[in-house]
């Protein structure tokens, strides 16, 4: 894209037509860049290559000087009318005017003649059938010498194959200085090595050939908007040939999340030390070390690191010597790693205590600051057994001797898959005893398989771009639900997922969204591809897949998918042409596929049931916010692996299926059924609409609602809500299908009716329709009161029923229902008399906390214990608790104070703003916030990052009126084109419309009904 503000002024134009460029660029490599910082070329072909070019800074000097120098001259000679002395003009003879004219009709003539040939017929080379006549544009480079490369990508010219690492970072100055060698391999002719940079000082630059002995000194070119170093050789570049590039550089430790960051955190003794790790996914390597920084370009590793002899340092792998340095510092070096992408690659400096296991011939070891090692043996446990069950799943051993999993004290992801040294949020890695929940046991247990799966699944195969980031991030979400029913039964982790699939098709279901594989190459654009769509959408997907085609059709494709593609990247139809070789022309993956993944949204599938026969129909299910806007594909197909139950057979081994490829479709049965439902478990990626027989779905509920399984009640529930939200089907009929919810037991059912009638709530209550929001909460309590009473104030039962526990009194405190949060505020009032030392069950510790917040001298002890406690898991429920106060001073203190990381870290504050946002007092504060500290926040957390995307989703979700869509609007617009152009900006407007438009057609309804 070309700016506007191109054409506001002349760029600098150099006419290189007829000087062959040193480094010519394909037409599809053009990049637009702004104004300032770019050169038009012209007319360059890839052939135009001609060995003894001038120096092109030079050349171009001296064109643009004849350039200005004709441009002179010209308007020197134009002066055809000469001026009198007293200043009138004379008028010129005759003979002058002929002369004149046809020198005009000549020159005329000549320049319509060059202007509609094409440049190349006046050049040595002539014409070539590709290239001619096209505009291509140079970026400078930092020096104002040209910068030999205009594509966000790397050239394929030069692929790196080792990497010698030596770093020493400094954590008193908080400075590190670094040395990378990397050894490169020639693919093509070049004079130029591309790479990776980012924010670092670069004082050395070298290179040396594979059988030369002597370094020769480089110029290095510096173009910082793509983040991107040129190394000049001296001499052609040879194919086949490896040289070896020497860098040095210096730069500081990152006060961001991102690269190699520092970190403070205060020990045992409350003193303050400093920590220092990395984070490089997806982009952040470059700006530790110098680098090829793309997930193609994988190489191999050896790191050395200086650090201060009293602290410890870890790498992905195992440490191979430790040697003296000068007084007080030591060295450490690594073995040479696996083949493996840029991002995969981490180091830790700090002062760590561990505790380890051997399985399989791998030490398995998980790291913490020394406080918190009694809170690691969990994690442990749950590591040893999730890694041997994927070696056997997988049919592939875990390839290093050693798996490393340390709990970071400040970080901003739940955990990130480092080959052979995952890194954890400390609440995501930490489980205690005494106040670790069942829900928090569920999330370490969930985080650890994901990342594990991830070794596999990204770290051996990696995809190729981020466009397919979904082959690393669906397929670990998928393998981590996967793990998790297998080994832990016990934590229902399956309906966990169902609740995410609910949400992500939510996304899914808005014009915004993008199909799971889609085009990226901006930083930007590839932070924003991690969301829920990656992972949820393509998690779902794969369970789709693998019910459809029998898990161990399914386990076979996966195995020949890592074997084919190990220490290599792969694309999506990598995968799909494995499951073919399994299943051998029987069925084409790859056609079935390709509909969902390369398609945003999902279908609707309508339902109409007469006698035997049942019609089935496909659309594409989509919320229409502005019909003008709106992106019309009624004709889109997917093909739709539909499984259903009836009543004749409801038991999971009497499931159907069927292939709906066509828009419609007539399946028919063996006998007439009193009813049907289709999407057995919700294991497609589709919502369901039943038409007239909604209400023998509804009766069935009533009378006996366990003939069909807790995911298939909930399944009903979210579409049935979906539908009224479409215009399909009526609000009444919604409300007359949860009827049945004062007999429901199970945890997904009853959480997914909370979901939909706390979304309602929360509408009407930030409306100002504060009257029928009392009257929802009152039909909730008529639901769920009596489940509410039943609730125990203690940690008993299984741990599903102990999760439905902590979601309802949580639920029931905060709304003030029934007696909730009396018995809360007399539970809190007895531990803050004990100074925190009484203890509290852990899974009503959230609702204990939150009512003794809502005073203030509570809320201040509160902040106070959250100050001391050494349970991540305990101040985790603390901080939720404090962001649920109504004092809008303490609401505003706590947001900007996590902002600037003083007494709550900054890794919390899109969870507070989160929940500020749910309260009436709080919605719009946090709005205020966000406004207000834009620029910090895209400072710390970076556009397009899963933070920045939750911030705005979630400070703005609660809007249900034009005057704030056109706040919302209007402030994005203001901001830059990077900022007004995020998806998730899209994504927040969509919502609001949706919000507006929900309210104009139900508010009426709702009224009537309640």
């Amino acid at each position: 894209m070309i700016e506007n503000s191109m054409f506001e002024e002349e760029p600098d134009v150099v006419d290189l037509a007829k000087e062959p460029c040193l480094h010519p660029l394909e037409p599809d490599e053009v990049e637009y860049e702004p104004r300032s910082s770019r050169l038009l070329v012209r007319g360059l072909g890839e052939h135009e290559i001609d060995d003894d070019e001038e120096d092109y800074e030079s050349s171009a000097k001296l064109l643009g000087m004849s350039f200005m120098n004709r441009s002179s001259g010209l308007r020197n000679n134009m002066s055809v009318y000469r001026q009198n002395p007293n200043g009138s003009c004379s008028v010129p003879s005759t003979r002058t005017m002929v002369v004149c004219t046809v020198v005009l009709v000549i020159a005329v003539s000549l320049i319509m003649a060059i202007y509609l040939l094409p440049k190349c017929t006046f050049s040595k080379e002539g014409c070539h059938k590709k290239n001619h006549t096209m505009e291509l544009i140079y970026p400078l480079a930092t020096n104002g010498k040209l910068f030999p490369w205009a594509k966000i990508r790397l050239p394929p010219d030069v692929v790196p194959l080792h990497y010698d690492l030596v770093l020493q970072p400094n954590l008193t100055t908080l400075k590190f200085a670094g040395s990378v060698k990397i050894v490169v391999n020639i693919i093509h002719v070049t004079w130029k090595i591309v790479l990776h940079s980012s924010g670092l000082n670069i004082t050395k630059a070298t290179i040396t050939s594979a059988g030369g002995h002597q370094a020769k000194s480089v110029e290095f070119l510096e173009y910082p908007l793509h983040d991107q170093i040129a190394v000049m050789a001296p001499e052609a570049l040879l194919v086949g040939q490896n040289y070896t590039v020497n860098i040095e550089y210096s730069s500081n430790l990152s006060d961001t999340y991102y690269g190699f960051y520092k970190i403070s955190y205060k020990d045992e003794n409350s003193k303050q030390r400093w920590f220092a790790a990395t984070q490089f996914e997806p982009l952040a390597a470059r700006s530790a070390f110098p680098c090829f920084d793309e997930p193609a370009f994988k190489a191999t590793f050896l790191i050395k690191i200086k650090r201060d002899e009293k602290l410890s340092t870890l790498s992905n792998m195992p440490k191979k010597a430790t040697t003296p340095v000068t007084n007080g510092i030591v060295q450490d070096e690594f073995f040479v790693s696996l083949k493996m992408s840029t991002y995969l690659v981490a180091f830790v400096v700090a002062d760590l205590k561990n505790i380890s296991r051997e399985t399989n011939g791998s030490l398995v070891s998980v790291y913490a600051i020394p406080q918190h090692l009694n809170q690691v043996g969990y994690a442990l446990n749950t590591a040893v057994k999730l890694l041997e069950f994927y070696q056997k799943y997988f049919f592939i051993n875990y390839p290093l001797e050693k798996l490393d999993l340390v709990a970071i004290p400040d970080f901003q992801s739940g955990a990130m898959e480092n080959w052979g040294l995952i890194t954890f949020r400390e609440t995501t890695l930490l489980f205690d005893s005494n106040t670790s929940s069942a829900r928090d046991k569920k999330l370490i247990t969930a985080v650890i398989a994901h990342e594990l799966a991830h070794q596999w699944f990204g770290n051996l195969v990696t995809m190729e771009w981020w466009n397919d980031l979904w082959l690393n991030e669906g397929f670990a979400t998928f393998m981590e639900y996967f793990a998790m029913e297998e080994i832990f039964p016990e934590l229902h982790s399956d309906e966990d997922l169902l609740n995410l699939i609910f949400k992500a098709m939510m996304k899914d279901s808005l014009n915004s969204s993008h199909p799971v594989s889609s085009a990226v190459q901006s930083s930007e654009q590839i932070e924003e591809m991690f969301d829920a769509l990656s992972y949820i959408k393509g998690a779902s997907l794969l369970l789709m897949l693998k019910h459809y085609l029998t898990k161990d059709v399914f386990q076979a494709g996966i195995e020949v998918y890592l074997h084919n593609h190990n220490y290599g990247s792969a694309q999506s139809d990598d995968l799909w042409d494995s499951m073919n070789e399994i299943t051998n022309g029987t069925l084409d993956v790859k056609k079935l596929m390709k509909t969902w993944i390369l398609h945003k949204g999902f279908p609707l599938v309508t339902v109409v049931r007469k006698g035997k026969n049942i019609s089935v129909q496909q659309e594409k299910f989509l919320y229409r916010v502005e019909p003008e806007n709106w992106t019309a594909d009624a004709s889109y197909l997917w093909h739709i692996p539909l499984t259903y139950i009836t009543s004749s057979c409801n038991f999971t081994h009497c499931t159907n299926a069927y292939l709906l490829d066509q828009k419609s479709a007539v399946i028919e049965l063996p006998e007439e059924v009193e009813w049907i439902k289709f999407n057995v478990d919700m294991n497609g990626y589709y919502i369901v609409h039943y038409a007239e027989d909604w209400k023998t779905l509804i009766d069935l509920l009533k009378k006996n609602h366990t003939a069909l399984s807790p995911k298939d009640r909930a399944n009903l529930i979210n579409n049935i809500f979906n539908l009224a939200g479409l215009g399909k089907e009526s609000l009444e009929k919604a409300f007359e299908l949860i009827d049945y919810l004062n007999k429901e037991s199970s945890t997904a059912p009853l959480t997914q009716a909370l979901f939909q009638l706390s979304l309602i709530y929360s509408l009407l209550e930030k409306k100002g329709e504060q009257q029928l929001a009392a009257r929802v909460m009152h039909r909730i309590e008529h639901l769920l009161g009596d489940k509410i009473d039943q609730q125990r104030w203690t940690d008993d039962g299984t741990l599903s029923e102990r999760e439905l526990r902590s979601t309802l009194l949580a639920f029931a405190c905060t709304h003030n229902m029934r007696n909730c949060r009396a018995t809360a505020t007399e539970m809190f009032e007895k531990w803050m008399k004990s100074n925190g030392t009484m203890s509290l069950p852990s899974d009503v510790m959230k609702a204990i906390f939150t009512a003794g917040a809502k005073s203030s001298n509570g809320w201040e002890f509160l902040l106070k214990m959250y100050s001391s406690s050494v349970s991540e898991a305990e101040k985790s429920k603390m901080i939720e608790a404090l962001a649920s106060t109504e004092d809008v001073r303490k609401l505003i203190w706590l947001m900007q104070n996590c902002l600037e990381g003083e007494v709550i870290r900054a890794q919390e504050l899109s969870h507070i703003i989160a929940t500020i946002s749910q309260s009436l007092p709080g919605y719009l504060l946090a709005w205020d916030f966000v406004k207000e500290n834009w620029e910090k926040l895209t400072r710390k957390f970076h556009l397009g990052s899963y933070t920045i995307q939750n911030i705005i989703s979630s400070s703005t979700s609660q809007f249900a009126t034009k005057a704030h869509l056109l706040e919302v609007k209007s402030f994005f617009e203001s901001k830059s084109e990077e900022s007004s152009q995020l998806r998730c900006v899209k994504e927040a407007i969509d919502t609001i419309q949706l919000n507006i438009q929900w309210m104009e057609r139900n508010l009426a309804k709702l009224q009537e009904l309640l």
